[in-house]
């Protein structure tokens, strides 16, 4: 089953309109930990190639479902909220349900960026620092295949 493209952007902004809404029911832990992933996606905006930045914020909606599930069931009063704070947690509870949806999206766009072996993971002409095999020819790039040496 292929996934509908989604933008990670489109991903942040409803989360963080939803969790915005949210914070009128829920204080405390709640925004703590919403807006912190938040972050951790806007970096995965900013650094389009990092998988590192994708895989914490990927990591970071998982470990807020399991998080905003504890937080509402604590702290969800059925009689004393008034309209605006069910309004409030209806908007956090949906955010919640949204976010197995958003994991998808998010994974996909993480296998993309080359996570688990996917593309970026091939093997190029360069060399990593850390790497402990010396290059088979060092002079030779993908550039200088073919072409007779030049001469200065």
């Amino acid at each position: 089953m292929e996934l509908p493209t989604v933008n990670l952007k489109t991903i942040l902004l409803v989360h963080w309109l939803l969790t915005t809404w949210g914070c009128i029911a829920f204080e405390g832990p709640y925004p703590w930990a919403n807006f912190t992933i938040l972050a951790l996606g806007v970096w995965a905006v900013a650094q389009r190639d990092s998988i590192d930045a994708i895989s914490l914020f990927l990591g970071g909606l998982a470990a807020t479902i399991f998080l905003d599930i504890v937080h509402i069931s604590i702290f969800y009063q059925r009689t004393s909220f008034s309209d605006t704070e069910r309004f409030g947690a209806g908007m956090a509870i949906l955010s919640l349900l949204l976010k197995p949806l958003s994991c998808c999206f998010v994974y996909h766009m993480y296998r993309e960026r080359g996570g688990f072996l996917g593309p970026s993971q091939e093997r190029s002409d360069y060399q990593t620092i850390d790497s402990p095999e010396a290059p088979a020819d060092p002079f030779g790039g993908s550039e200088s295949r073919g072409h007779a040496p030049q001469g200065y």
